[in-house]
């Protein structure tokens, strides 16, 4: 995939481009919101919780894919891990998202 593309394709495009590089899901609902259905291989770090975890996320020293139930706290986890250096997108809502996978 093109940096074009990247840039400027639709998001499946993009999503696609990130799982190319390995990127890793974080599910940023609550423990509980997780339990009762989430994306196959996904991470939980609850969104309250994220600022706590950025070294363990740069660790993983791969992309990021956020989601959450709607996309509102995954799009406030991904510019956390932006402005702290991590290449991440918003994927948001995990079932929106589990269908584009």
């Amino acid at each position: 995939m093109g940096l074009f593309t990247l840039l400027f394709g639709n998001k499946t495009d993009k999503i696609k481009a990130f799982q190319n590089d390995g990127a890793i899901i974080i599910d940023v609902r609550t423990s509980s919101e997780f339990m009762q259905g989430a994306i196959a291989g996904s991470v939980n770090i609850p969104l309250q919780t994220i600022q706590s975890k950025i070294k363990d996320i740069q660790d993983y020293n791969k992309p990021v894919i956020t989601c959450c139930a709607s996309g509102i706290r995954s799009a406030n986890a991904a510019s956390i891990l932006k402005t702290n250096g991590i290449e991440v997108m918003n994927g948001g809502g995990w079932v929106s998202l589990n269908n584009k996978l």
